[in-house]
């Protein structure tokens, strides 16, 4: 049986732009930008992970949960909390300005946006606990609905509004500098805590709630477009996360994850990143990582596992990951036979789908991946990517008309360029290759090869196709590129909102062309 061929949009969550955002996208976004790509012909939108960051990170790879969702894409005009209320009572005439300010920027300025709409939210919260909280009893319907949340989620909120409250009170520091009961939670110390700063933990779970409240809701609305959502699931959490301060048990913390030796890092490079402790892990059945995916299928229909070879081997360094440069010392794989390697992969893959289930998995399988792995990938029937400028063999590319069915078949990722940015960027031999793959001379104009270039895409073999926005938009800018810090990185936003872009011209024919292309793929 033929699966059903999908074309994917990806755009990520802070790209979004409307006429209301804050100067970042917002999860009441989500339905109209569903809209925007339905009428495209797409029946797929992937984000990136839209959990919140740690301070000072712009990158979705670097948050500070795996659970809770960055109170930055709540839509401040859907609390019910600030019905009624006018912006200028809640930010003051100057922070009008700076809101007016966000919204014309092409790139989202992530400490404005947090500070503007952490004032704004302060206030809802505010409302919240004197009306619905204090004022009711905790017998209004919303304080009945909050607490039902709190009750449901506390598999992680609990964990995660502590943290947030220890980590400010302690002015951001490292939870690893925090007085030995905290760091090492002392059941004693913590409730302590708990008690003394009940008030801020209540409002970090109101955030919470405020945030996936009308996440659920978009989905809702997003699955009656015909439009499904696919998410993205770091493989690990950074060493300064609630999960990891959290989780003693399943993390090493006298150790860094990082990669082989190679000719650019003669020790191989340091992520600085905690390994899995997977041992431990086992011992629990896998605990965490296991509500870490119920969790994302509670939000996607499908997501992407970030670095599945991680899943069956994990190159690790001892040391506390601190020195880039891979000082630490050397590494090695953990497992270290292959046969323990691919045994404990196809373990933690078969507990993924299990969990994940009825979303759906795809392996993020990239980079230098064990053909035992690409084995387990196809014995689960776990989709992989097929990125097309990689995909060759002596100088010969592939057709991505052979493509298997089971795969993603994809231009670029959010760490490359665009297509309509990395064309200029590839030799000339394999602008040729792919040119004479998409039938058309590689020297004709832009707009014609663009057009066969989607067209090769979308007749792809395999059952979902994924483009970036900025390729269908005929833009040039990236999402990110590895390697480098800087204000580019992450801040990628839409050239205008997506009213102005379903009114102007040429971004309608781009699309209506599109379109063409999709329906006459057959997907």
């Amino acid at each position: 049986m033929t699966a059903h061929r999908v074309a994917g949009c990806v755009i990520p969550l802070f790209s979004l732009r409307t006429e209301r955002d804050w100067g970042i996208g917002q999860i009441t976004d989500l339905p109209a930008c569903a809209t925007w790509v339905r009428a495209s012909g797409h029946k797929l939108l992937q984000l990136l992970p839209p959990y919140e960051l740690a301070a000072g990170e712009t990158s979705p790879y670097g948050a500070r949960t795996a659970f809770g969702l960055d109170p930055l894409y709540i839509g401040i005009e859907a609390i019910e909390d600030l019905e009624g209320v006018p912006v200028v009572e809640l930010i003051g005439a100057e922070g009008e300005t700076e809101l007016a300010r966000l919204r014309t920027l092409d790139a989202v300025d992530y400490p404005s946006v947090r500070a503007l709409k952490t004032r704004a939210l302060s206030i809802a919260f505010t409302r919240f606990h004197e009306r619905e909280w204090i004022g009711s009893e905790q017998t209004s319907p919303r304080s009945i609905q909050f607490r039902a949340f709190v009750e449901r989620e506390h598999e992680w909120l609990g964990d995660l509004s502590l943290y947030v409250a220890l980590r400010e009170s302690h002015n951001d520091w490292s939870w690893q500098d925090w007085p030995p009961g905290q760091s090492q939670r002392d059941p004693a110390a913590l409730a302590e805590a708990s008690e003394s700063m009940g008030r801020r933990i209540l409002e970090y779970q109101y955030l919470q709630w405020i945030a996936h409240t009308p996440w659920d809701r978009a989905r809702g609305e997003m699955r009656g477009i015909g439009v499904e959502l696919m998410g993205d699931l770091p493989f690990v959490v950074g060493r300064e996360s609630a999960d990891v301060w959290s989780r003693p048990k399943e993390f090493r913390r006298d150790a860094s994850l990082g990669a082989p030796p190679d000719g650019f890092s003669p020790e191989g490079p340091d992520w600085g990143l905690p390994p899995y402790d997977v041992s431990s892990m086992l011992a629990h059945d896998l605990a965490w990582l296991r509500a870490r995916t119920r969790h994302a299928a509670r939000l996607y229909d499908r997501f992407r596992l970030d670095h599945v070879v991680g899943y069956f081997r994990q190159w690790v360094k001892p040391g506390s990951g601190s020195t880039p440069d891979g000082t630490n010392g050397k590494g090695a794989f953990t497992p270290t036979g292959e046969k323990d390697q691919q045994q404990l992969g196809e373990h933690l893959l078969k507990a993924f789908i299990t969990e994940a289930a009825p979303a759906r998995i795809i392996a993020e399988d990239l980079g230098v991946i064990p053909p035992f792995v690409r084995r387990t990938l196809n014995e689960l029937k776990l989709p992989g990517y097929r990125v097309i400028p990689w995909e060759q063999m002596d100088g010969v590319f592939r057709d991505p008309a052979k493509f298997p069915e089971v795969s993603v078949a994809t231009y670029s990722t959010h760490d490359t360029a665009p297509i309509t940015g990395w064309w200029d960027e590839l030799a000339p031999a394999d602008r040729k290759g792919i040119a004479a793959l998409a039938k058309v001379d590689e020297s004709v104009d832009r707009h014609t090869l663009w057009k066969a270039l989607l067209r090769l895409l979308f007749n792809s073999g395999a059952e979902l196709t994924l483009t970036l926005v900025s390729e269908l938009l005929g833009e040039t800018r990236r999402i990110n590129l590895p390697g480098t810090v800087g204000g580019a990185n992450w801040t990628y936003r839409l050239p205008a909102s997506l009213d102005a872009l379903e009114r102007d011209p040429a971004i309608v024919a781009r699309m209506r062309d599109v379109r063409v292309l999709i329906e006459q793929s057959g997907r």
